[in-house]
């Protein structure tokens, strides 16, 4: 069924603030340079969506209709471990962003909604997400990050037994995976775990920039590239499309590389074919420079690791860069080759670097112009992990609807996936302009056709429906 033939209806409790559970410590806890990028200074969202468990245990307590309260009482207890959440962001003179920790409390809100999760696309759900801005509530200062609370909860109770846990988080405090940390926290005490199997930790002094400050890379991710160079497409004009990539979709992209980079990862081998076809159908100059930008954990880099529990920023992002004539004109392995070597650029001394680079040049934003950015985030789905004791997990990742933001529409993650078909691959959803996701379409569609040669590909139009994505809004 079209969603464009269904109405979806959230009805909302007035938000409230849930506080820890237990009284916490009142302290200034600067955050490290590489949190308090300007780049960084948002919220991010996730979505979790869940089905009625149905296999409970006889001996579960659990019941649907009691999550919100479960989820909402061991808030107030994981809180206690992770209280930095419920204070509140200042600025420091300098520019430098700490978190008071007032223990004010985070956001909370408690939603019915009068639609199932069969509506919503069952088991196999991928964005665009209707009503999506019913799903995670947005209060009215929440461009004011230093007024907002830096965290965000909704949970959504569905007709069929099954909700919605959304998060909006701000992301100086943490990034995708340090937010995961806290959700499976959340989610262990919900099932009645006394305190996390992994104990949050601060230490945000870690990351910040030496003293003097060492700028050993170019980190062209910072390039000054006037923003008038592009102009960016109105957001009524974009769409989103969700694309598949199984076992057989990776094995015929590997059919086009050279031998020597068969051992490339699925994200390498993705984002080099997704950065080619996206500046394909987008229809740069074909001597404009266009970069992907690639978002690298950085915990397992370093010499002396940073502490397990460690739920900061520690991410870089490189950037390979390339002419569209170049990356369009020659072989995928040529675009494989310059992910590859831009991801492993990044080490401990790389982050460093970053945290330098912050300090010296006044935390400089990465350039958006002809940029495409892409992260993975695999470790976002795990059932175990995320279970709450009384659903299965459906989706879990990005919270993406029909309505992007500026931060999002360039952006893609890629998440875990199992297709109606029982592979298990990396969905990727993309926003482009009407027109320019038709082209990209046919690029998409080219992949599976054993007559084309994927490196001759030109850029077309194409409006047959293609067997790789999944599409929801009409383009």
């Amino acid at each position: 069924m079209a969603f464009s033939s269904l109405v979806f209806n959230v009805r909302r409790r007035e938000p409230e603030l849930v506080v820890p559970a237990k009284p916490t410590p009142y302290e200034f806890m600067y955050l490290s340079d590489i949190d308090d990028r300007k780049g960084l200074r948002f919220h991010m969202s996730i979505l979790h969506i869940y089905r009625n468990k149905r296999n409970l245990s006889m001996a579960s307590t659990c019941k649907t209709d009691d999550i919100v309260g479960i989820i909402k009482k061991a808030l107030a207890d994981t809180l206690v471990f992770y209280y930095p959440f419920a204070g509140r962001l200042r600025q420091v003179p300098g520019g430098k962003l700490l978190v008071e920790s007032t223990g004010q409390g985070v956001l909370f809100i408690e939603a019915d909604a009068d639609f199932s999760l069969n509506q919503l696309g069952g088991d196999f759900i991928k964005p665009p997400i209707p009503c999506l801005e019913q799903l995670l509530y947005s209060p009215p200062d929440s461009e004011d990050i230093f007024s907002c609370p830096l965290l965000i909860i909704q949970v959504t109770r569905l007709m069929c037994g099954g909700f919605i846990v959304g998060y909006r988080s701000n992301h100086t405090i943490s990034d995708a995976q340090g937010l995961y940390q806290f959700i499976k926290a959340l989610a262990e005490i919900s099932r009645g775990k006394l305190y996390p199997c992994i104990l949050p930790v601060w230490e945000r002094h870690l990351l910040n920039a030496r003293d003097p400050p060492q700028v050993m890379f170019a980190h062209r991710e910072y390039d000054s590239i006037p923003n008038d160079e592009e102009k960016h497409p109105s957001l009524d004009d974009l769409v989103l499309e969700s694309f598949f990539f199984g076992p057989k979709e990776l094995a015929a992209l590997k059919q086009h590389l050279h031998p020597h980079l068969q051992t490339c990862t699925t994200f390498e081998l993705l984002t080099a074919w997704l950065w080619r076809c996206r500046t394909i159908a987008i229809g740069y100059d074909p001597k404009d420079q266009v970069r992907v930008v690639i978002s690298v954990g950085t915990r397992g880099k370093f010499h002396s690791p940073l502490p397990t529990g460690f739920y900061g920023n520690a991410v870089a992002y490189p950037v390979a860069v390339s002419t569209a004539e170049n990356l369009i004109q020659n072989p995928l392995s040529f675009a494989v080759e310059l992910v590859k070597k831009a991801k492993n650029e990044v080490n401990e001394e790389y982050i460093r670097s970053t945290a330098d680079l912050m300090s010296v040049k006044g935390r400089p934003i990465i350039s958006t112009v002809r940029t495409y950015f892409v992260t993975d985030l695999k470790y976002m789905w795990n059932a175990d992990e995320i279970d709450f004791g009384c659903g299965e997990v459906v989706y879990a990742g990005r919270a993406l609807g029909t309505n992007p933001t500026l931060n999002y529409w360039m952006s893609s993650p890629y998440i875990s996936y199992t297709n109606n078909t029982g592979d298990k691959g990396r969905l990727v959803p993309v926003y482009l302009p009407r027109l320019a996701m038709k082209k990209f379409v046919s690029q998409i569609e080219s992949l599976m056709n054993k007559t084309a040669s994927v490196e001759s590909i030109q850029p077309e139009t194409s409006n047959s429906p293609s067997t790789l994505f999944h599409r929801k809004s009409a383009l």
